[in-house]
């Protein structure tokens, strides 16, 4: 993955990765044995970042702390998104919908994405305080932290 090149079997690296995580139990634990030691979920647990993982029948795992049943997920993304002030979603078109779904239409919303149907589905369904933004994420990460910084 690091050197961005195809490799043989490389399908099968999130698989591995889940069950990695699973071996431990929890996100945090993988990180306190030294085996997650960078990415997005590393810095979420690292500075005690609430989360919410809502799970599907589509789901390779689950991971341990994935939300199976979708009316309880529902409940908890709701109870975290109420006092939000601002998001950001990025990269993740069902994510996204699903999040911009539960938001109040006051919170402003910035969707970025390679896909410019993104931001267009997230404004359909009822987001319309949507800003789109077609990029690369990875740049536009790297530019951010750049001017917070």
């Amino acid at each position: 993955m690091d050197r961005a090149i195809p490799a043989e079997t490389g399908h099968e690296h999130h698989l591995r990765a889940i069950n990695t995580i699973r071996r431990y139990g929890s996100f945090r634990a993988a990180m306190e044995a030294g085996v997650l030691t960078s990415g997005i979920m590393h810095a979420v647990v690292r500075n005690n970042v609430d989360f919410v993982l809502a799970g599907s029948i589509r789901d390779d795992g689950p991971l341990p702390e994935v939300i199976t049943d979708t009316l309880e997920a529902q409940a908890a993304m709701r109870r975290h998104v109420h006092s939000l002030g601002f998001a950001l979603m990025i990269a993740t078109t069902l994510h996204s919908v699903a999040t911009g779904n539960l938001l109040p239409a006051e919170v402003p919303l910035v969707c970025v994405d390679i896909n410019p149907a993104v931001a267009t589905k997230l404004a359909d369904r009822g987001s319309f305080q949507t800003v789109g933004l077609v990029t690369d994420v990875e740049p536009f990460l790297r530019e951010l932290l750049a001017e917070l910084a």
